[in-house]
């Protein structure tokens, strides 16, 4: 049974070999200072030291290329589900790289951290006293701790504060790539040690890694978690510091030059830009920690992942960024994965199905996967309920259109394979918004370990969400519009992000083979080189321009927050200029189908009323408002931003 405090240390301890005891906030205890406000400190004292030698990097540049990338670190490891540890040194090693300073900066960097720890931390005197009076008595002393720093800079730390001698050796989640958290380093411990888990006394503050884990192990435990009044104390500094940092943001952005916005081209420059840049920096972070993982592919999916692989490469280059990951482009569409779903006769490919097709027969449906018209029975012509396709499928009339969809998955199949070298993990890189590729994909392949990262990720559809740990939106995860975060502004109007980075390029429906044996699918060529998707698209051509012209990432960072409130603007309250800025032309259904959809379509012949009511069924409303009635704009405006502002409270209050 785990205990709970040092009352009972004593009892049950004769049979016990080893004790080991996490670090922070056990054997060092925390003296309030959040993480965040700890990063802050040592980004100002490493500010000063650049200055110092000729580098001029803003405190707040360093401060947020560092929250960067330990996020984005952490995301791609969590969406690994293989435990491991983001080591320290990578984290600063990404953060310089993403500024433009030299890697030899690593080291002074890692001793600001080491030294800001020893002002944040103070020791555990009456645990340590406990374990030397246990050591005395021949009991070998462990710490182990899920970390990002090494058991090098575990150990200066520790006998800063306690002295050498106290713990016989240190186990880091960083250097064995295994956590607490996981089981794995307790493993690691149990096999370095050579004791058995009844033989094993663990003491730590974190409810799953050092009680749960190790207890399910059969390893004895201790349990001390940190008080409330800790637990508050470091929220709350974490919280102000945060809240500063915010409110100094929003500062620099209002003393911000606003460039005239006179084309396309300038306001792709101009706002889609940073945002772009920024998210290609968001894709190279992940993609660094994804790659350590070894047997990794990244693939950008046609259509939008085109657009994006472009304005990417160009940023590694631009920056001078170091990428070594296998990557491709993948001729994938929502039809092509679900077809591969059909084939492992998943429930998720149903739900898709049926919210496309709603209203739609089964001979539509069969259509749009086997890629050809058939000669069905009169069953096949009723209106498609998603509970009777797979039986469908399987009757006599059903065969051709299953032996349709088996061919086509077929030579998909060889596809992916070809483009991702056979890898087990496979990185889809996308546009967003609910991740319905990754669903399918992962149902269909249930060998591989499919995982997606797009700009933005949003339950819509208000389908299952179990496929969202592997789908990670890294500029937007929210499912509504919120006037306070800025970002989510794109909800309002996601057709545009859509265009920004879709070349005019058919959707991927059907797969063939050449006589030489490639696979090739009726949108075309679409390897990286091979096509200009900034061709007839001025936005993305302005975007690719300001990538062209960049210094570095601390640039971008500058840049972003601007772009964000400009584009926020644009979007909930858009001038004529804006609108004719932003308007996108007539959008495709998809899915096998046919049918065009228009973003901002021209009510004709209508009464104001009328006109009035039209705009529900526009896709940018305020598009559509500041076009047809530019007298009224502004109380309508305030109207659709009150009608957001309540929906997002009816959200919040209904979950």
């Amino acid at each position: 049974m785990p205990r709970r405090s040092f009352d009972d240390f004593d009892q049950h301890i004769d049979d016990i070999e080893l004790i080991s005891t996490d670090v922070f906030d056990t054997l060092l205890l925390r003296r309030g200072k959040s993480q965040r406000s700890r990063i802050v400190a040592a980004e100002a004292q490493f500010a000063r030291l650049l200055r110092e030698r000729g580098l001029t990097i803003g405190q707040s540049e360093l401060v947020k290329a560092r929250l960067l990338a330990q996020s984005f670190g952490y995301r791609a490891l969590n969406a690994a589900d293989g435990g491991g540890e983001v080591r320290l040194r990578d984290i600063i090693g990404r953060q310089l790289g993403m500024l433009g300073l030299p890697a030899e900066l690593i080291d002074d960097r890692l001793a600001i951290e080491l030294a800001i720890e020893k002002k944040a931390l103070c020791a555990n005197v009456a645990l340590a006293a406990l374990l030397r009076r246990h050591k005395q008595a021949g009991i070998r002393i462990v710490a182990v701790s899920d970390t990002g720093l090494s058991a090098d800079q575990l150990a200066e730390l520790i006998d800063h504060f306690h002295g050498p001698g106290l713990i016989d050796k240190i186990y880091s989640s960083a250097d064995a790539q295994a956590s607490k958290r996981h089981g794995h380093l307790f493993s690691r411990v149990l096999e370095s040690e050579a004791v058995s888990p009844r033989q094993v006394l663990h003491i730590g503050d974190d409810e799953r890694a050092d009680l749960k884990v190790p207890d399910a192990m059969g390893i004895r435990t201790i349990h001390l978690p940190k008080g409330r009044l800790d637990r508050f104390l470091l929220r709350a500094d974490g919280a102000r510091t945060e809240g500063l940092r915010q409110i100094r943001q929003r500062l620099a952005r209002r003393n911000r030059h606003v460039p005239a916005l006179n084309d396309r081209i300038s306001f792709g420059r101009e706002v889609f830009g940073p945002i772009v840049a920024e998210f290609c920096l968001f894709i190279w972070l992940y993609a660094e920690q994804a790659k350590l993982g070894k047997d990794t592919a990244l693939l950008f999916c046609a259509r939008g992942g085109i657009g994006i692989r472009e304005a990417f490469e160009r940023v590694l280059q631009t920056l001078d960024l170091p990428f070594d990951l296998k990557r491709d482009n993948l001729l994938i569409s929502r039809l092509v994965a679900a077809r591969s779903a059909i084939m492992t006769r998943s429930p998720a490919v149903l739900d898709e199905l049926g919210r496309e097709f709603r209203g739609r027969s089964f001979a539509d449906v069969a259509s749009a996967l086997g890629g050809r018209s058939y000669e069905l029975p009169a069953s096949w012509r009723q209106p498609f309920d998603p509970a009777l396709f797979f039986p469908l499928l399987d009757t006599n009339a059903g065969s051709d259109v299953l032996d349709d969809i088996r061919r086509q998955n077929d030579l998909f199949t060889r596809h992916l394979d070809q483009i991702s070298g056979g890898a087990s993990r496979i990185v889809l890189c996308d546009t967003g918004l609910y991740g319905s590729t990754q669903r399918l994909l992962a149902a269909g392949f249930p060998d591989r370990r499919f995982e997606t990262i797009q700009f933005a990720r949003c339950n819509y559809k208000g389908l299952s969400e179990d496929h969202f740990p592997k789908v990670a939106g890294l500029v937007v995860e929210q499912n509504l519009y919120s006037p306070f975060k800025v970002e989510t502004v794109i909800l309002r109007y996601w057709q545009v992000i859509e265009s920004l980075f879709e070349p005019a390029l058919p959707s991927v429906r059907q797969f063939s083979e050449t006589p030489d044996g490639a696979v090739i699918a009726n949108s075309g060529e679409i390897g990286y080189g091979r096509l200009d998707p900034s061709a007839g698209n001025p936005l993305l051509g302005g975007a690719l321009q300001y990538i062209g012209r960049i210094a570095s990432g601390a640039e971008v960072l500058r840049d972003v927050d601007h772009a964000w409130f400009r584009l926020k603007r644009a979007i909930t309250n858009p001038s004529q200029s804006d609108v004719a800025a932003l308007g996108v032309g007539a959008r495709s259904v998809d899915f096998g189908r046919t049918e065009m959809v228009h973003v901002l379509h021209h009510p004709q012949d209508m009464h104001l009323t009328e006109k009035l009511m039209s705009m529900k069924s526009q896709l940018w409303r305020e598009g559509a408002i500041a076009r047809d009635f530019p007298r009224f704009k502004p109380p309508l405006l305030a109207a659709l931003e009150m009608a957001h502002i309540l929906r997002r409270v009816s959200a919040g209050l209904h979950r």
